[in-house]
């Protein structure tokens, strides 16, 4: 029999769902990190520094969810569970320090501390959880973090090119084994009803970080037109990087910053296994639209060109798919008005190459502005009278 304080450890359906300060302490860590992220593709815009800064937001953002998942089932409020996450926060610290030379010299702390934080955490969770069923989901996860982490750690001391193919196979175990609910010999898979445990806490940590994302878009514009002085293109490409912003929030938040709650309330099951890969998808984007207007605000150039094109307009494409991939799955309901937009937005960017990056951001700016209002719309139409609401 677990005792009362083994018990204590796990979140009670009855407390409250707002995240606690070292929550929100941890996602400012993840701010600097994804702005570290955009800062290293602006700097290399080629296919193999893209592929590279894929590897490490999807480590990174792998780390985010499962300390998410984690304060979600347990309580965060005690100290064992705040030691854990204190400690998911000391790891992606020295993470997002390495993460400019994670593909050089300091690979081998990249991927030790990235393995680290996990195999730690299933530790003490083992530890500390004794005699309670709740152990066995800890074990699980710590035989697929030790599974992957022996590629994390073999990665790190070969070629760039060896590493970049060894941790994608590292980040599809440690991805599949999420998907799967961690088929482990012995112990089974996690049981489905476990997953029915989330509460509204996990739709408010993804919107809180979905929110602190967006605003890496305005980070540099907004630094390099205060470190060198405002002048008109600056402000101009300022004022285009707010409204992205802006427009981005409005199709998350305003319509659909609600829509992981009350998937959570509707079917749990569902919304916590498919928030991570979605909201992934979310963060690229986000990613890539910040790295976008960096390369507008740190460079001159009377063309786009395919690397700048790529950027701008595959930012809020990954963005778009995210979000509706998510609607979906959560309520089987498509928005046939966002396909159009993307097809719009993906099949002009050929078109774009010749023209002024300021204008190829400008139209796609357009093309959000779009979407919104297709939003807004679909929104406003279900209801009228004789209508049955959904969220849009």
């Amino acid at each position: 029999m677990a005792s009362d304080e083994t018990r204590r450890l796990l979140r009670h359906p009855e407390a409250p769902k707002r995240a606690t300060l070292l929550e929100l302490l941890l996602d400012v860590i993840y701010v600097a990190a994804l702005a570290l992220l955009s800062m290293r593709l602006a700097a290399e815009a080629t296919w193999t520094a893209a592929a590279e800064v894929v590897v490490l937001l999807m480590a990174v953002w792998w780390i985010w969810s499962i300390t998410a998942l984690l304060t979600d089932f347990y309580n965060p409020e005690e100290p064992k569970i705040q030691v854990i996450v204190a400690w998911a926060m000391l790891g992606s610290v020295v993470m997002t320090a390495s993460i400019p030379l994670a593909f050089s010299a300091l690979g081998w702390l990249f991927a030790g501390m990235y393995v680290a934080i996990h195999l730690v955490r299933g530790i003490v969770l083992i530890a500390v959880l004794r005699r309670h069923q709740a152990q066995i989901r800890a074990a699980r996860f710590l035989c697929w973090f030790g599974l992957s982490g022996t590629l994390w750690l073999a990665g790190a001391f070969l070629p760039a090119s060896a590493r970049l193919a060894l941790w994608g196979i590292a980040l599809v175990i440690d991805y599949v084994g999420g998907a799967l609910r961690y088929p482990t010999p012995w112990l089974g898979r996690v049981p489905l009803d476990q997953y029915d445990k989330a509460s509204e806490h996990l739709g408010e940590r993804y919107q809180q970080f979905v929110i602190l994302a967006l605003g890496d878009i305005i980070l540099v514009p907004l630094l390099l037109s205060g470190r060198s002085g405002p002048n008109a293109g600056r402000m101009g490409i300022l004022l285009l990087a707010f409204v992205t912003m802006l427009l981005l929030w409005q199709i998350y938040v305003y319509r659909a910053g609600a829509l992981l709650q009350v998937a959570i309330n509707r079917r749990p099951r569902r919304a916590t296994r498919w928030a991570p890969y979605t909201h992934l998808c979310m963060v690229a984007g986000i990613v890539s639209t910040a790295t976008g207007f960096e390369l507008l605000a740190g460079q001159s150039r009377a063309e786009a060109g395919p690397g700048l094109v790529a950027v701008v307009v595959g930012g809020p494409t990954l963005f778009l798919v995210g979000r509706t991939v998510f609607e979906y799955e959560l309520f089987g309901k498509f928005s046939w008005s966002r396909l159009v937009w993307l097809v719009v937005l993906v099949g002009t960017a050929p078109a774009f190459l010749p023209l002024t990056p300021v204008a190829v951001a400008g139209f796609t700016g357009a093309v959000l502005l779009g979407v919104a209002l297709s939003d807004t719309a679909r929104s406003n139409g279900w209801r009228r009278p004789g209508r049955r609401p959904t969220p849009s």
